[in-house]
């Protein structure tokens, strides 16, 4: 017996042409591994390319601030208004527990916004970034029966700035930045907090709804993150005492409640290939995209795979198995470089029709896979590419009995709280096309 088994995986060996393969995808038991079984490589059948979009995607509790805007080349223009409510851990400006007669002496200094960058960022941080604070006019909450906010989600806010900032980011750096707000802002609401107007959370929040990062039209150049747990706003306020030196406090309010903190991310389309991109439901094919795919977090944009011709492979043979598949897909050469980085690998989930997702791909193990990156560069980038398994789907697929078929939906990482995006190529493109490899065995 295993003789046989050599003798099959030379064979396989031989007809990969010395591509590395995910062995595994199919288990091969001893009825398949007689001499008179003939193992082939079929790299022809038909692979179908289209772009769709997500209605919607949950980008609340997702630990990120993501504010910012920019120009992108390919998909159009990017930005991320940051939403979020305020609460403190104590709204009495007598911290030391003296008597209420002691608040007359408290005088405001200044308040200020103080952001930590968490990190991450996306395209050009050698330019200037501005954005502003305005006030909320509605209170953050979600829709009836939900418990999420969308990038699609907005709400009401103030013209007025109650603070602005213009700054090159810095954001693999540890440090912070401040942003100087309104006095008129900061004096009122101390006044709030000094006459026991304000004394709790409702009361506070009935005051102030809550706040949005607004980034400037006028400069667009990158997408910035910040921490959630460790950006604040924080008021600075002092006890005055005839003869005696003025003694500094603070009061810090921050994102309590992280299911109140999302980002509302919007992609402007126009004049762009994926500009009449349909509605959730639908697609739109490569073939009207210069025989391209797209993706892209936090829009919603997601590249669709679909096999259409799959069940034929089961009258290759009366008896036959998919034994390991492989699909590779090429970024397309020019889309992507420091200010559009490749991500190190893909998320590929299993969908019907509509688009509508089931669960993750998973091989014969039941574990996740997701297409990984091959970062070895030539001259002309040919060997760049992700690589995915795909032998159990594909096995699946063949021998449904049904005449419903699934796709695949690939996004990146991060989808929730990123702009990272990706253009491939379809089996037609010119210089970087899909590639299936497809080992089957006949027994």
């Amino acid at each position: 017996m295993h003789k046989f088994i050599l003798m099959f995986f030379f064979a396989v060996t031989i007809l990969s042409c010395g591509t590395d393969t995910d062995a595994g995808e199919f288990v091969v038991g001893s009825d398949y591994l007689a001499v008179s079984n003939k193992a082939i490589l079929i790299d022809t059948v038909t692979v179908d390319m289209s772009t769709i979009n997500f209605d919607s995607l949950a980008t609340s509790n997702k630990s990120r601030i993501l504010v910012g805007n920019y120009d992108d080349p390919i998909f159009g223009k990017v930005k991320s208004n940051s939403y979020f409510q305020l609460a403190s851990d104590s709204y009495n400006l007598n911290i030391t527990g003296g008597s209420d007669t002691e608040a007359v002496n408290f005088v405001f200094d200044s308040i200020s916004m103080i952001l930590k960058y968490d990190n991450y960022y996306y395209g050009d941080t050698t330019k200037v970034q501005t954005f502003d604070i305005h006030r909320l006019t509605q209170k953050i909450k979600p829709n009836n029966g939900d418990s999420d906010l969308y990038n699609n989600t907005t709400f009401a806010y103030s013209d007025e700035s109650i603070g602005s900032i213009s700054y090159k980011p810095r954001p693999i750096e540890k440090d912070s930045i401040v942003i100087k707000m309104s006095d008129a802002f900061g004096s009122a609401l101390f006044q709030k907090l000094k006459k026991r107007e304000i004394t709790d959370f409702d009361s506070f929040s009935e005051y102030l709804k809550g706040l949005v990062l607004v980034p400037s039209t006028s400069n667009s150049s990158s997408m910035i993150g910040f921490n959630v747990s460790t950006s604040k706003v924080r008021m600075y306020y002092s006890k005055y005492q005839a003869d005696t030196e003025e003694t500094p406090y603070v009061i810090d309010f921050t994102i309590a409640d992280a299911g109140k903190q999302f980002n509302s991310i919007s992609l402007d389309k126009t004049g762009t290939l994926i500009q009449n991109l349909p509605i959730s439901s639908s697609k739109l094919s490569s073939s009207a995209t210069s025989q391209q795919g797209f993706i892209q977090s936090g829009t919603g944009v997601a590249c669709r795979i679909d096999f259409p011709n799959i069940k034929q492979l089961k009258y290759i043979a009366d008896n036959g198995a998919i034994v390991n598949a492989e699909l590779i897909l090429k970024p397309v050469n020019n889309t992507y470089s420091s200010k559009y980085p490749l991500a190190d690998s893909l998320s590929v989930y299993v969908a019907d029709n509509l688009n509508r997702i089931s669960a993750s791909l998973v091989n014969s193990a039941g574990t996740t896979v997701y297409g990984i990156l091959n970062k070895k560069s030539d001259e002309f980038n040919e060997n760049v590419g992700y690589s995915i398994p795909v032998g159990n789907f594909l096995q699946r697929e063949m021998l449904k009995k049904s005449d419903s078929k699934s796709s695949l939906i690939l996004t990146l990482p991060g989808i929730y709280k990123t702009v990272n995006r990706i253009v491939l190529g379809d089996q037609k493109h010119l210089n970087n096309k899909i590639q299936l490899k497809i080992y089957y065995i006949s027994y």
